[in-house]
């Protein structure tokens, strides 16, 4: 059974693509994929109980992949091409439907463990991949082929350890490090008492009231985050600026960051 939390963030994909009828369609397919489904689930059971870890299953996936559409439909009402589209390769069309593949998967190799488990999603979520494509795209291997690697790309790529070159995989990056509001950690601080390394990450993420992704005023995608305390600088400074200046796509991205009823401060 799907969570309520689940469900809403599905409704709100679905709602953003329902003018692109292909990439809905691969996100209905993706979404009533019993396999995938159950692969999230473990994935998070494995972060959260067994590792003590936030939030990487099923709601943690679908969030990121709310942040990189946004983003994607951004640079597109902007005039900014994606790769493929600049390669002259694929259509923006294409570009959405890499980052949302990726986005579903990039985490799934926490089933296995936190030590590259970038590495063990892209094995993970291969066939998975190439069964949706085929199901979306039953008569264009070009289109098969393309997306395919640029989804891989992102997932292999969404923990800033390996260099990443397209437009795409950037956007995934920069939107895994925008799911760090405080829904992300309540399980985990709940049931996880003890103190143990790394728990800063929890308390930080704890911190984050809201992410707001908006149109930039002086570049295209603005990032606008409001804390309850300071102690959220730690996941901004430490986590999504590492993931922002990784990003092919950081020339794009304005961020600003504060204290609810504080001045923001700005970092790009």
């Amino acid at each position: 059974m799907k969570s309520v939390k689940e469900l809403a963030t599905e409704n709100k994909i679905q709602e953003r693509l329902k003018n692109n009828p292909v990439c809905l369609q691969l996100v209905n397919y993706l979404f009533a994929d019993d396999e995938l489904q159950e692969m999230q689930d473990y994935a998070n059971n494995v972060s959260i109980r067994r590792l003590g870890f936030n939030d990487h299953g099923p709601v943690h996936m679908r969030q990121v992949v709310g942040n990189a559409i946004k983003m994607l439909n951004i640079l597109h009402d902007s005039g900014i091409k994606t790769s493929l589209e600049q390669e002259e390769v694929g259509t923006f069309e294409d570009s959405m439907c890499a980052v949302i593949l990726a986005g579903l998967m990039h985490d799934l190799g926490m089933s296995i463990g936190r030590q590259a488990h970038e590495e063990m999603s892209v094995l993970l979520a291969k066939p998975i991949i190439e069964r949706a494509l085929l199901h979306v795209f039953p008569d264009n291997l070009h289109k098969r082929v393309i997306i395919r690697s640029v989804a891989m790309e992102a997932i292999i790529g969404h923990m800033s350890s390996r260099k990443i070159h397209s437009i795409e995989a950037g956007i995934l990056l920069v939107a895994d490090g925008c799911d760090m509001t405080k829904g992300r950690a309540r399980i985990p601080l709940s049931i996880n008492t003890a103190p143990k390394v790394g728990d800063i990450h929890k308390y930080s993420a704890n911190a984050i009231n809201r992410i707001g992704i908006h149109h930039g005023e002086r570049k295209p995608i603005k990032i606008d985050i409001e804390m309850s305390g300071d102690v959220g600088f730690f996941q901004i400074e430490e986590v999504l600026l590492t993931k922002i200046d990784s990003s092919p796509a950081k020339q794009y991205i304005e961020l600003y960051a504060g204290v609810t009823g504080q001045e923001r401060k700005c970092y790009l």
